[in-house]
């Protein structure tokens, strides 16, 4: 019996649920409608499938064709992504301007990566050769600070039976050839991968070594590891999204992916306005160059919303193979979660806590557990790269207890938790150092050993961390009874907090010598406060009253050492001991 076409029997929204489709797998890729409007089937009960739409389903009719493509919902991984922006499904958003302006306009069918560009190939292999999945096959400037290494597919092995000489070439014609044993396999310099598919790596490595930002709060408390993975949650107007951007702009990733995933246009537009415009501190070239962005705000189709971290971790995967170190800004995954919900809804799925479907967990463990640092490569090129993964998570409220936020706590190991009123005293970065956690920590303290042989990392942070956590005790007394009737111990406690907290937690995004700060500069600011805490814990066993160290003009300076002394002058900040010493012996006379 010869199968019958497929065709749309009944439409909810985004679901769109099509008869005579057994030929067709779950995860195929599919065209519905007269529009060719793209899909991916999510289920299959026998003759009938469920399928996904990434695009508007209005006005589409029973009766509709639907044409499987026999490929899942992949990815183009190739030179031109960098300073790209794209939406959830991988479409070029400037294209799609040019030919439907304001708003994306159904069946809009536009390649990925340009087809036209040509690009200067250098091959680096020997024809003979033998190259296995991720083997560098030459290389491509992409931009002023990425060279783009031409890589082999991940599901491709054998030996290189033809590479063509340097010269240019556009990413679709052919630049070589694999013989494998099934037989001979084109090479072009970009190949598709599916995105719900991790790339797979040689050999995982343990995350050793912090991925660096220059904020101390993140760096010194709470830090997370290259290839590691982090959340930011927090209510509206506590700086997620300002956060990620700083982020982005310090910390040593070699390449950034930036997911906008369901936030507001008017946000999401800033970010599109701003990255542009933003210049990477350490070249000063455009830092679009190392960036590629995906904008899905939340009046775009709610499933391609769904597929954009897929697509975001997929990109980041491709350039870790090629051995950089990639950062991942998913803003947030809260938008993520609510369209979950909402397909789970129009599936008529039995909902779980809050609405949200009962795989929500598993959905969120996927994504988290794709970050990680690796090599990657045959014996002879092999190299190391990472993806770390950074998630903002939105409880509605700022209710941590939400479930999102919960089922994140599971996956991630670093958790920067975001204090409104930190944020309404203008206190930022506004994590609150009594909520977060990392256990990165026991990781990096070797890395941290290594930047100085002066400093002890872990005792400085154990030290400042118990000194933050009894303020935290003695403020419910103080608020009971004022800090006179505190012991001068104990007074000289808060004091430090306030050290700590305006002095070294606090970060001006606006000085240029507080807007990054080095690891030596952070070991001798902590070096710093900590030394005043314990002399003049010493005054005080003398006799000394607390309160007479409270109006010393050095405090001042201490806070002030942030903005006033560069990282590159980060040495003088140690003579400020000096005028601990001077004016706290002035104080015995």
């Amino acid at each position: 019996m010869q199968n019958l076409p497929a065709k749309v029997t009944r439409i909810n929204g985004p679901a769109v649920f099509a008869s005579g489709t057994s030929a067709m797998r779950i995860g195929d890729q599919v065209l519905v409608g007269d529009h060719n409007l793209m899909g991916e089937i999510i289920r299959q009960d026998g003759d009938i499938a469920t399928i996904q739409v990434y695009e508007d389903t209005t006005g589409l009719q029973p009766g509709a064709p639907v044409v499987g493509t026999g490929r899942q919902l992949s990815v183009e991984l190739g030179p031109g992504l960098l300073r790209s922006i794209y939406d959830g499904i991988q479409r070029p958003l400037d294209k799609i301007y040019a030919i439907s302006k304001t708003f994306i306009a159904r069946g809009i069918v536009v390649p990925s990566l340009d087809r036209t560009t040509r690009w200067h190939f250098v091959p680096t292999r020997k024809v003979g050769s033998a190259v296995g999945p991720s083997s560098i096959l030459g290389t491509v400037k992409e931009t002023e600070l990425i060279e783009h290494r031409i890589l082999v597919p991940p599901d491709v092995a054998g030996t290189l039976s033809a590479l063509v000489a340097e010269g240019e070439y556009t990413v679709d014609e052919v630049i070589g050839a694999v013989t494998t044993a099934t037989g001979e396999t084109p090479l072009r310099m970009f190949h598709a991968w599916p995105v719900r598919k991790p790339r797979p790596v040689f050999d995982r490595l343990e995350p050793n070594i912090p991925l660096f930002t220059g904020q101390r709060v993140i760096d010194f408390f709470f830090p997370i590891a290259r290839g590691g993975a982090a959340a930011i949650p927090g209510g509206f107007g506590t700086g997620k999204t300002v956060t990620q951007h700083q982020l982005a702009k310090w910390s040593d990733a070699s390449v950034i992916i930036y997911i906008g995933c369901g936030e507001r246009g008017n946000e999401m537009t800033q970010v599109l306005q701003e990255f542009p415009e933003l210049k990477d501190p350490r070249t000063g070239r455009p830092l679009m160059d190392r960036t590629v962005l995906i904008a899905n705000t939340s009046n775009m189709p709610v499933t391609a919303r769904e597929a954009s971290i897929y697509t975001g971790i997929t990109i980041a995967e491709y350039y870790r193979d090629m051995g950089y170190h990639v950062a991942v800004m998913a803003d947030s995954t809260s938008r993520w979660a609510e369209a979950l919900r909402e397909i789970g809804g129009r599936l008529e799925e039995m909902p779980a806590e809050e609405g949200y479907p009962a795989y929500l967990a598993s959905r969120l463990a996927e994504f988290y557990e794709r970050a990680g640092r690796a090599r990657i490569g045959n014996a002879d090129d092999r190299r190391e790269g990472s993806v770390s993964v950074v998630g903002a998570v939105s409880p509605q409220g700022g209710d941590f207890s939400e479930p999102v936020t919960q089922h994140t706590r599971r996956f991630v190991r670093c958790f920067w938790a975001l204090d409104k009123a930190l944020a309404a005293a203008r206190h930022f970065p506004s994590i609150n150092w009594n909520d977060s956690y990392s256990e990165y920590i026991n990781d990096v303290t070797p890395w941290w050993q290594t930047v100085s042989k002066e400093f002890d990392y872990r005792t400085l942070r154990e030290r400042a961390m118990a000194l933050l956590q009894e303020e935290n005790k003695l403020q419910q007394i103080v608020k009971l009874v004022g800090p006179d009737a505190l012991p001068d111990r104990q007074r000289l406690v808060l004091v430090t907090a306030r050290l700590l907290k305006d002095g070294f937690l606090q970060q001006n995004a606006f000085n240029a010598n507080d807007v990054y700060c080095t690891p030596e500069k952070q070991l001798r600011m902590m070096d710093v406060i900590l030394y005043f805490h314990d002399r003049a814990g010493k005054m005080i066993e003398e006799g000394v009253p607390c309160v007479r160290m409270t109006d010393l003009e050095v405090l001042s300076h201490i806070i002030r050492m942030k903005t006033d002394i560069s990282s590159a002058d980060a040495a003088n900040i140690s003579k400020l001991k000096d005028e601990i010493d001077y004016a706290l012996k002035g104080l015995k006379q």
